[in-house]
Order: structure tokens, then C-alpha cells, then sequence
């Protein structure tokens, strides 16, 4: 089975070819010359994610499968939550302030360190959140993971993508994500765990014994 993942990221990509394969030859957009993005204009994420899936499944015809993560951190009453790609330039709206580029998770994680400093003795507590959406044979399925963990102080590692360096998961209370492994980080992921429900639904109804 090929399934074409809405996505340019490697590193997502990398991740979702480890958790389906063999069972599925996953295809990133980069593969077919796809550069087009759709705009996530939903306001949560599985509606976001349903967008990119109807967009790419438009432009190909393939069945496909698409994912929308966000950051919710309980300090900041469930923000960047939906938001967590472009935190930084809503923020900067907010304050008046020139706008960093989209998707600059440099910026993203500054403005999210920044706004921490404003709630000093409240638990940096927080989670990842992922929803992937399956569009196969026109109808979609959806799947569900999270991270639970907390906001550090500061920066660490070089691993990882997005928020990675400052996240670190209550599974490993002394490493950042960006510090693990890359196995590690998948078994534990709120996108791996999503995924992971994917390739066993597939699994069951196409696969069913194996």
C-alpha cells in the first residue's frame, strides 16, 4: 500500500516511514514535486488537518493521510494550542511588534520562553497534541496522540523539530526531546503514538492476521 503524506518535513516524514513500514510505502510530498501548502485556517486540529488532507488528496487524486499538531501549555490557559506553528507572530501582532517569519520555531519557542517569564510559580506543565487524519478511498479516519511533559527554562539539545528543545516529556524528566534518541522520541511521541493507531487500524482491515 502507497499513502502520500501532506507534509515537506523530513523529519515528520522520516518518523511516519519508521512506524508504517512495511506495511505502508510512505510518500512525501517532495517526492511528486509538491511545493503547494494548504492554509490551516481551522480553528482546531482536526479540522486543520482535515483541510490538508482534502488539499493534497485535490491536487493528487492519492489516498493520503495528514497531521496537525499543537502545544498546549496550561500556564498560558491551553496556548499556542492550535496556534503553535506561528505562536511568535501572534504574539508580536499582540504587542505591536514587527512580524518574525512563519513557521520560525526559533522565534516560536523565544516568544513562548518570554511569555512564561509572566506566570512565575505556575507549573510549566504542558502536552503535544497530534491528530492525523486518513483520507482513503474518499472517507476520512482520524487518530489521536498526545505528549504529556512540561516547558523548561531554556534550550537544549539539537535533536528533534519545532518546540523539541524546550520540552521535556515525563517519561524522561531529565533530557529534553531534542536529547533523545531518535527511536526514543518516536516511541514516546504524540505523532508516533498517532500514527501507531493508523498502521493498526490498517492493519485490521487490511491485514487482518498478520
Amino acid at each position: 500500500m502507497k499513502l502520500l503524506f501532506a507534509t515537506g518535513n523530513r523529519g515528520k516524514l522520516r518518523e511516519a516511514r519508521e512506524i508504517l513500514a512495511p506495511m505502508v510505502e510512505v510518500l512525501g510530498t517532495a517526492d511528486l514535486g509538491i511545493t503547494a501548502e494548504a492554509e490551516e485556517t481551522a480553528l482546531t486540529l482536526k479540522e486543520n488537518s482535515v483541510i490538508k488532507a482534502r488539499f493534497i488528496h485535490g491536487l493528487t487524486g492519492l489516498d493520503c493521510f495528514a497531521d496537525d499538531t499543537g502545544l498546549e501549555v496550561d500556564a498560558l490557559g491551553g496556548a499556542p494550542g492550535v496556534h503553535a506553528a506561528r505562536f511568535a507572530q501572534d504574539i508580536a501582532r499582540r504587542d505591536g511588534l514587527p512580524l518574525p517569519p512563519d513557521h520560525d520555531f526559533g522565534a516560536n519557542i523565544d516568544a513562548l520562553l518570554r511569555e512564561l517569564e509572566k506566570h512565575p510559580g505556575e507549573p510549566r506543565t504542558a502536552r503535544f497534541r497530534s491528530v492525523v487524519t486518513l483520507l482513503l478511498g474518499g472517507e476520512c479516519h482520524f487518530f489521536e496522540g498526545t505528549l504529556e511533559g512540561r516547558i523548561a527554562y531554556s534550550r537544549s539539545g539539537s535533536g528533534g523539530f519545532g518546540y523539541d528543545p524546550v520540552f521535556i516529556a515525563d517519561e524522561y524528566p531529565d533530557l529534553s526531546v531534542s536529547e533523545l534518541p531518535e527511536d526514543v522520541k518516536n516511541s514516546i511521541s504524540h505523532r508516533g503514538k498517532a500514527l501507531r493507531a493508523m498502521a493498526e487500524w490498517l492493519k485490521n482491515c487490511y491485514y487482518p492476521g498478520v
